[in-house]
C-alpha cells in the first residue's frame, strides 16, 4: 500500500539512474471504480514542472523513490487530459460532504494500492491517521503504538473513490455518497444541515445544483441568518423564481431581511398572485401571528357537499402548505367554522358541509404575539390556527411547524436572558469574546499576577527601608507584599471555587425549581458552609505544603498562609451563596439574572477576600507588631 502524502517529494530516477526531479502529484482516470494512476506529475532540478505517462515509463515504485523505463533524453513529456485529476492538487486538504453522516469532512491523505504493474486509487482517509501521517510517519506509528497499549486500535477511516461524486471539475468540492445518493435525493433539511457546515462560496456552488424546487424547500430549512445571504448571492432571476417556490410565510421572512433594493427587483419579478401574497404578509409587524401566517388557506362553504370538498382539494387546494383542516366561509371570508379533514373522508360524499361544520373556532388576531399563537395550538392539539381580523374575516392561519419555531426560538431567546448571554449572538459573539465571556477567572487571575510581579519591586523598596531605618511599618508592609505573592499564584483555586457556585446557582435557576422547594437562604448558608469547610481545608493543605517547599523548610509563613486560603476559600463559597440566593429571587419576580454577572461577582468578592486576608495576615509576621 502507498499513501499520497509518503510519496510527495520522492525521487524520480531515469534508466540510468539519474535523479530527474522529485515527484509533486500523480493524476488518475476518473472513469474507474479504482481509477488507476495515469500520469505522475515531478519538479525537475529548476522546479520545472514536467508530466510523464505513467504506463509508458513508470518502471518499478518503492517506498524510497520512482523508477523510469527510459534515460531522461528519451522521455516524451505529456499533459493532463479531460477525465484526469490531479490528486494533490484537486483533492488533498480539500473539504468533502459525506452525504451519510451529514457532515463536513477534509481529505487528509489518499490511499493507492499496486496491481499488475498498475497504482489504484483506492479512496480518501478522512481521520486521523491521515492527519498524522502527513506530519510524519513516526507520528502516526508512535500514536497508533500509544493506542495499543490501551487495548485499542488505531483505525483508518477511508472511504473508497467509488462512493465518491465528484461536483466541480476544479474538485474543490467533492460528495461523498456510501449510499449512492445524490444531493437531490436527501431530505431538505439534511442538505440544509450539510450546507450549514460550508463557507459561502462552497454552500452557493453546492447550491448550484438544486432545482428550484429542491432549493425552496431547502433554504426554508437553513438557519435564519443564512436564508438572506444565500438569497442575496444568487442572480435576481434564480432568487425570485426559488422565492416562488416557497411558501409565502417564509418567502416574506427573506424578503424582509434583504436590501430595499434587492428585495423589490426580486418582488417584481415574481408572479402577480406570489408577489400580491408576499406584500401582504411584508405589513404585518415582526413576532406577531401575522407575521408567521401563510394567506394560503382551504376555504369552502356550506352550499358545498362532501364530494365537491373533496374534487376541490384535488384541485384547487393542490399547493396549499396545510389541508387538515378545511375552514367554512360566507362571502368576503368571514370565517364561520371549520371542518377537518378526517370528517370530511369518514363521511358520505352528499353529505353537506353543513351537517360537518364545527361553528366554535379557536382563533387568533394579526396582532396577537406569535408565542400565545405558538401555546394557544399547544394548549388545544392544533395543527394549524385561523388568524382573522376584528370584523371576522380570515386572513390565514398560521401551521404547527411555525409553531414550533416559534416554541425553539422564544426558549433560546428565555434560556439566554436567564443565564446573561443574549448579547452573544451577532457580532459579538467572536471566537475571542467567547474566550473572554467563560474565562472570566483567567482574566482575573492574569490581572492579579501582573499586579503581584509589579508589587515586588515595591516590596524590596519597603524591605531595605525597614531594615536600614528600622522601622517597623515598612516591614509589616512588606511581609504583606511577600505573603501576597504567594497568594497571587494560588488564586485559581479561588476562582473557580467561585464560579462552581454561581455555576451551581444558574443550574438551579435554568431547572425552573420551584420558589418553595428550594432551601432558605439559612439552610443554604449551612449546607454550603459544609462544602466550604472541607475544600477550604484541602485548599489550606495544598497552600501550606506550596509554601513549606518554595520557602526550604521555613513554616514561619506557611502556617498564615495556608490558613487565609482556607478561610478565603471558606467566605468565598458563603459569600458566593448569598449573592446566587438573591439572583434567584430575582429571577422568580422576573427579573433579567445575568449569569455572567454573577460569576464575575463572585470571583471578585473571593479575590479581594483572599488578597486582603493574606495582606493582613503576612503584616501580622514582624515579631513585635
Amino acid at each position: 500500500m502507498f499513501y499520497l502524502t509518503q510519496m510527495l517529494g520522492k525521487p524520480v530516477v531515469d534508466a540510468a539512474g539519474e535523479v530527474i526531479g522529485e515527484i509533486s502529484d500523480i493524476a488518475i482516470a476518473t472513469g474507474e471504480v479504482f481509477p488507476r494512476v495515469t500520469s505522475l506529475a515531478f519538479l525537475g532540478p529548476t522546479k520545472t514542472p514536467f508530466m510523464l505517462s505513467w504506463r509508458k515509463y513508470v518502471a518499478a515504485l518503492s517506498e524510497e523513490r520512482i523508477e523510469l523505463s527510459a534515460e531522461r533524453p528519451a522521455l516524451r513529456f505529456s499533459y493532463l487530459q479531460p477525465d484526469e485529476v490531479l490528486l494533490a492538487r484537486d483533492l488533498l486538504n480539500k473539504q468533502i460532504v459525506d452525504t451519510q453522516g451529514m457532515k463536513v469532512v477534509r481529505v487528509n491523505d489518499l490511499k493507492l494500492s499496486e496491481s499488475k504493474n498498475q497504482l489504484r486509487l483506492l479512496g480518501a482517509e478522512v481521520g486521523i491517521r491521515g492527519i498524522l501521517r502527513g506530519l510524519h510517519p513516526a507520528a502516526e506509528r508512535t500514536a497508533a503504538a500509544i493506542t495499543r497499549v490501551f487495548g485499542r486500535e488505531l483505525s483508518e477511516s477511508l472511504i473508497a473513490w467509488n462512493y465518491m461524486d465528484l461536483l466541480d471539475r476544479d474538485l474543490s468540492h467533492v460528495r461523498l455518497s456510501v449510499t449512492h445518493k445524490r444531493l437531490h435525493e436527501l431530505h431538505p433539511a439534511d442538505v440544509a444541515d450539510v450546507l450549514e457546515q460550508l463557507g459561502p462560496t462552497q454552500r452557493a456552488r453546492v447550491f448550484e445544483h438544486l432545482d428550484n424546487a429542491q432549493a425552496a424547500e431547502t433554504i426554508s430549512e437553513l438557519e435564519d441568518e443564512l436564508q438572506a445571504d444565500l438569497i442575496d448571492d444568487l442572480g435576481d432571476q434564480r432568487a425570485s423564481d426559488i422565492l416562488e417556490e416557497m411558501d409565502p410565510d417564509d418567502a416574506a421572512d427573506i424578503i424582509g431581511d434583504l436590501p430595499y433594493d434587492k428585495a423589490e427587483a426580486l418582488l417584481r419579478l415574481m408572479g402577480v398572485k406570489e408577489e400580491r401574497a408576499i406584500r401582504s404578509l411584508l405589513g404585518y409587524r415582526e413576532k406577531t401571528a401575522g407575521g408567521i401566517m401563510t394567506p394560503e388557506v382551504t376555504t369552502v362553504t356550506e352550499t358545498m357537499t362532501v364530494q365537491e370538498v373533496i374534487d376541490y382539494l384535488r384541485t384547487g387546494a393542490a399547493e396549499h402548505e396545510s389541508i387538515y383542516y378545511i375552514y367554512v366561509v360566507e362571502s368576503g371570508r368571514r370565517l364561520e367554522g371549520v371542518i377537518s379533514l378526517r370528517d370530511l373522508v369518514m363521511s358520505d360524499p352528499s353529505t353537506p358541509v353543513a351537517a360537518l361544520v364545527e361553528h366554535e373556532v379557536i382563533t387568533v388576531g394579526p396582532d396577537d404575539d406569535q408565542e400565545l399563537v405558538a401555546e394557544t395550538m399547544s394548549k388545544y392539539d392544533l395543527l394549524a390556527l385561523p388568524v382573522v381580523d376584528e370584523t371576522g374575516k380570515l386572513l390565514g392561519i398560521v401551521t404547527v411547524d411555525d409553531a414550533l419555531d416559534v416554541l425553539e426560538e422564544e426558549s433560546a431567546e428565555d434560556l439566554a436572558i436567564a443565564t446573561g448571554s443574549a448579547h452573544e449572538a451577532g457580532r459579538l459573539a467572536s471566537a475571542s469574546w467567547l474566550l473572554l465571556r467563560r474565562s472570566w477567572w483567567a482574566v482575573i487571575w492574569a490581572v492579579v499576577l501582573l499586579g503581584a510581579i509589579g508589587g515586588t519591586a515595591r516590596y524590596e523598596e519597603w524591605l531595605r527601608k525597614g531594615l536600614e531605618a528600622g522601622q517597623s511599618s515598612d516591614l509589616k508592609i512588606a511581609s504583606g507584599l511577600g505573603l501576597l505573592v504567594w497568594a497571587a499564584m494560588l488564586l485559581p483555586i479561588v476562582l473557580r471555587v467561585a464560579e462552581d457556585v454561581s455555576s451551581r446557582a444558574m443550574a438551579e435557576l435554568i431547572s425552573g425549581s420551584d420558589t418553595d422547594e428550594r432551601l432558605s437562604l439559612p439552610r443554604r448558608l449551612a449546607r454550603e458552609s459544609v462544602l466550604g469547610l472541607a475544600i477550604g481545608a484541602g485548599a489550606a493543605v495544598l497552600a501550606f505544603a506550596f509554601v513549606y517547599v518554595l520557602q526550604l523548610g521555613n513554616i514561619f509563613g506557611a502556617w498564615p498562609f495556608a490558613a487565609a486560603t482556607g478561610t478565603a476559600v471558606l467566605l468565598t463559597v458563603l459569600v458566593g451563596s448569598s449573592i446566587a440566593e438573591v439572583a434567584l429571587r430575582r429571577s422568580a419576580a422576573g427579573k433579567r439574572v445575568s449569569g455572567t454577572g454573577l460569576a464575575v461577582a463572585s470571583m471578585l468578592i473571593g479575590t479581594v477576600a483572599y488578597l486582603g486576608l493574606t495582606f493582613w495576615l503576612g503584616t501580622l509576621l514582624i515579631p513585635g507588631s
